[in-house]
């Protein structure tokens, strides 16, 4: 498998890393990272979320979800949204 080399951002992503903190920031950097290193981290959802992984990680103490997307022949990780485990899924599929 190739190694992640661009990271796309959705809008809706964008928006949630605004509103982080310093420390919450550098949490979500090793994350990434950690997901570039081996897109396969995550699990894949079913159903009507198939299109995507989520990678579970703490945030300063606290579980949160990352949602994110891979091919598997591509250099390109997209991701998706952030968020906290309460309504993260309906969220997800409210939008896509």
């Amino acid at each position: 498998m190739a190694r992640i080399k661009t990271v796309l951002q959705t809008e809706n992503f964008k928006k949630t890393v605004k509103k982080l903190h310093k420390n919450q920031k550098a949490d979500l950097d090793k994350a990434v990272r950690a997901l570039m290193e081996s897109p396969t981290l995550g699990e894949q959802k079913k159903g009507d979320l198939s299109f995507m992984r989520v990678y579970k990680f703490k945030l300063v103490k606290q579980l949160t979800l990352l949602g994110y997307s891979h091919q598997d022949d591509s250099i390109v990780l997209e991701l998706i949204t952030l968020g906290s485990h309460e309504n993260f899924y309906r969220d997800v599929k409210r939008i896509y």
